[in-house]
């Protein structure tokens, strides 16, 4: 059974840091692009940064030079450092998998393309 497992939320001030982890467990074959998505109340889930299995990375406009993802593939674990965090950074945390051929027009940030998902992590930022 896939399960993606994340970890690190918390509540922290503005300008403080934070790391989220996610465990993947039960897949064997290869994954496309893993990535973290956040979801604040009353908005859509919105893609924050994702990792192709070559490596690649992308990040949403609205947290570039402030996160990083990383992968560990031994470990079968993703990360995600969050640094210079703000008040509209608060949402709940998802970590994603991709593990199916998608319509390569659905861009690696579009939730659609991933078919694997965690039940989430909260991260609130005060100001």
């Amino acid at each position: 059974q896939v399960q993606l497992v994340e970890s690190g939320g918390g509540s922290v001030q503005a300008g403080g840091s934070l790391t989220l982890s996610c465990i993947t467990h039960g897949y064997t074959y290869p994954t496309y692009c893993l990535g973290w998505f956040r979801q604040a109340p009353g908005k859509e889930r919105e893609g924050v940064a994702v990792i192709h299995n070559n490596g690649t990375t992308i990040y949403a406009d609205s947290v570039k030079g402030r996160f990083t993802i990383s992968q560990d593939k031994p470990e079968n674990t993703l990360a995600l450092q969050m640094n210079n965090l703000k008040p509209e950074d608060t949402a709940m945390y998802y970590c994603a998998a991709q593990t199916m051929r998608t319509n390569p027009a659905i861009q690696p940030l579009n939730a659609m393309r991933y078919n694997y998902w965690g039940q989430g992590t909260q991260v609130t930022v005060s100001s």
